[in-house]
């Protein structure tokens, strides 16, 4: 709901100056061009941690499904333990993708990771209802000490603010940009509360950060939902890198820009600092608690409600929106204050 309210200010400040396009417009419009240049570092940034994500989490479910493969080298003088070898084998599943930089071609082959989400969802319940059962023992429903953490998940599912004000734009009827939103977050909401309910009933407090990973290979259900996670990585990953990849070629001399040569030699770039960094960072849980407290915190709650209150002079008089406004700023400090130390202490604890 918040996040829905805060997407609503989004609209609102665009709505004051008819010149912003874009999320960074909007930032700039209200603190000026240095914090533009700071969120645009912050948002690449974001971009960037969330493909590491997705090589994890693709390495991770090869794991699930092969969990003795290797491979040894020089008469198996050297083996590559089985993570690492799926983490190599992600990077080059993932590299044909890397080679595309058209944009329309990428939006088409990221819409199979939307429908793969459904699939797994599905995928989940018939699992729950024909093999597993919804009768975990064990769990705990209020744990107090993983409230935070938890928030943190739950936040990241709502990271899209950033791409809200470039979708109002391409929008052939704008007014119905409200009702889109609203439709689209009560699915995101629903999404991922069954899968969440679902995942508890089944696994209790045995639940891992990829359900996935908790579910029998031995199902044909069951390998339905952990393929279908594996198209996920593959169809994003090119998708969350091209921004960081226009960014960091824009920083280039004008005559080394709109290459196409130079495009894929930066995108070929990430892609393998991200495997490097998967290769000695596994721990998905803990980076998307980062990103959710830090991150999308700072995207999709501080800063929206912050903009509206600097372009609509919001403090000059009080109003029952303005309190509702400066309420989420405040849960979203607390909420990414708290998340980030119980995140970094998990990891201190790895």
């Amino acid at each position: 709901m918040m996040t829905c309210y805060t997407s609503m200010l989004l609209k609102t400040c665009m709505d004051v100056d008819p010149s912003i396009n874009t999320y960074l417009d909007i930032i700039e419009r209200a603190f000026g061009n240095k914090w533009r240049i700071i969120a645009s570092v912050f948002l690449n940034t974001e971009l960037y941690l969330v493909a590491l994500g997705l090589v994890i989490a693709e390495s991770d479910n090869l794991q699930k499904l092969f969990p003795t493969f290797a491979i040894k080298l020089g008469g198996g003088a050297i083996t590559i333990g089985c993570r690492k070898t799926f983490v190599l084998i992600t990077a080059c599943i993932t590299l044909p993708t890397m080679l595309l930089t058209d944009l329309s071609i990428l939006s088409y082959v990221s819409a199979i990771g939307v429908l793969s989400s459904l699939l797994i969802m599905g995928s989940l319940i018939s699992v729950g209802l024909l093999g597993v059962g919804f009768h975990a023992q064990g769990g705990q429903l209020w744990n107090m000490s993983g409230l935070p953490t938890a928030v943190s998940f739950y936040i990241f599912c709502f990271a899209g603010h950033p791409v809200l004000p470039s979708i109002y734009m391409s929008m052939r009827h704008r007014h119905q940009f409200i009702k889109v939103l609203m439709i689209s977050f009560l699915l995101t909401t629903t999404t991922c509360l069954v899968t969440a309910v679902i995942g508890y009933l089944m696994y209790g407090g045995g639940v891992k950060s990829q359900i996935t990973l908790n579910l029998p290979t031995s199902q044909a259900s069951a390998k339905i939902a952990i393929y279908s996670l594996l198209l996920i990585p593959i169809t994003r990953y090119a998708l969350m890198v091209t921004p960081v990849a226009s960014a960091i070629e824009g920083l280039l001399p004008q005559n080394y820009q709109n290459r196409s040569l130079i495009q894929r030699v930066i995108r070929l770039v990430i892609l393998a600092s991200n495997t490097l960094l998967a290769f000695f960072f596994p721990y998905f849980e803990t980076l998307m608690g980062l990103l959710g407290s830090i991150f999308v915190v700072s995207a999709s709650f501080i800063l929206p409600c912050a903009c509206y209150i600097k372009l609509t002079h919001g403090f000059s008089t009080w109003s029952c929106k303005l309190v509702v406004t400066v309420a989420i700023m405040v849960f979203g400090v607390l909420a990414g204050i708290l998340g980030t130390y119980t995140t970094i202490v998990d990891l201190v604890h790895h």
